[in-house]
């Protein structure tokens, strides 16, 4: 094993038939590929789903081994303004493709980061390069991809992947890299990364430079998590009534793991759902999560917050119990 290899290079695949998941999309690209006609395409989705792998496999089907000459790739978050398009992209867009295809492929990455001005610079340009050029756009929020690039489009829409395709994607990189996982570590890699392939390769990579044997706390603790148990008993805590011992429990983890507020705030709003409470109270919690998030993207202290997140939970729990 290469420790120097970057996972999420070594195990990208680089045709149709090694994608993991996105079914539904890979038919429609393979049926595009196969006639040498593919129309504008916008995948949108969150991360580590396969957006810019699929783009990749596309480029490489298409053109074969001269495919990095009639495929450019810019990633818009580094380069959002209108420059960009009017210099690099009608640039390539201007000249032919090489390999027997009538065009060339741009794949635009987090294209949502481009400002309005560059979308609809970029929307004429769409129109005007056709004969020479498609378009591959890749975004996480397709809301933010104004209406007429989108309707030049065709849309595909990415999903995470689910349990059965991670676990398949975890056997491959396991059997290939002589890793032993435990059964609870597979539970809490697929936990941790929520369907992002990404996130799963690289904890993986990560977990293997510390032992060859992945348990659950290697896992969590690389990952910078909140194991369940360590959320149940912060959980219990609240609803014995204990603020002191909670407030004292919430301090050790979120020091031991490093966690940021907001990380902390995700897991526990999780957690919430498994209480046995009413569904009201769930809600109004819920409800005061989302106001206690907000007060820490805009600056307020997290522990502070976090404090008053526990004291509020303890307070609805006990009026909870009052009315029962």
């Amino acid at each position: 094993m290469d420790d120097s290899i970057i996972w999420t290079e070594k195990y990208r695949p680089k045709s149709f038939d090694e994608v993991i998941g996105q079914e539904h999309v890979v038919q429609k690209l393979r049926a595009f590929v196969e006639k040498k006609n593919l129309p504008h395409l916008l995948f949108a989705g969150p991360a580590g789903v396969g957006k810019s792998t699929l783009a990749l496999v596309v480029a490489r089907t298409l053109f074969g081994e001269v495919w990095k000459e009639n495929f450019l790739e810019l990633n818009a978050s580094d380069e959002r303004g209108i420059d960009v398009v009017r210099v690099k992209v009608k640039d390539f867009a201007r000249t032919r493709a090489l390999a027997g295809v009538p065009f060339k492929i741009i794949f635009l990455d987090e294209c949502d980061a481009l400002t309005r001005d560059a979308q609809q610079a970029l929307r004429r340009t769409m129109e005007t390069s056709t004969a020479t050029c498609r378009f591959i756009l890749a975004a996480n929020y397709s809301s933010k991809i104004i209406d007429p690039i989108q309707s030049r489009c065709a849309v595909f829409r990415f999903r995470p992947l689910d349990v059965v395709q991670m676990e398949k994607l975890i056997a491959v990189i396991s059997g290939s890299e002589s890793l032993s996982i435990a059964n609870d570590a597979k539970h809490a890699l697929m936990a941790v990364s929520e369907g992002d392939s990404r996130r799963l390769i690289n904890l993986l990579q990560s977990c293997s430079a510390v032992a060859k044997e992945i348990d659950a706390r290697t896992v969590y603790d690389l990952a910078s998590t909140l194991s369940p148990a360590e959320l149940q008993s912060l959980m219990s805590l609240l609803v014995a009534q204990k603020f002191l011992d909670a407030r004292s429990k919430l301090h050790e983890l979120l020091i031991i793991r490093g966690l940021s507020g907001v990380d902390f705030i995700k897991q526990f709003s999780q957690e919430i759902w498994k209480l046995q409470v009413s569904e009201r109270l769930k809600v109004a919690l819920v409800d005061k999560i989302g106001e206690i998030e907000f007060r820490m993207t805009e600056g307020s202290d997290e522990f502070l917050q976090l404090e008053s997140l526990l004291a509020h939970t303890i307070h609805m729990l006990a009026g909870e119990k009052n009315n029962l």
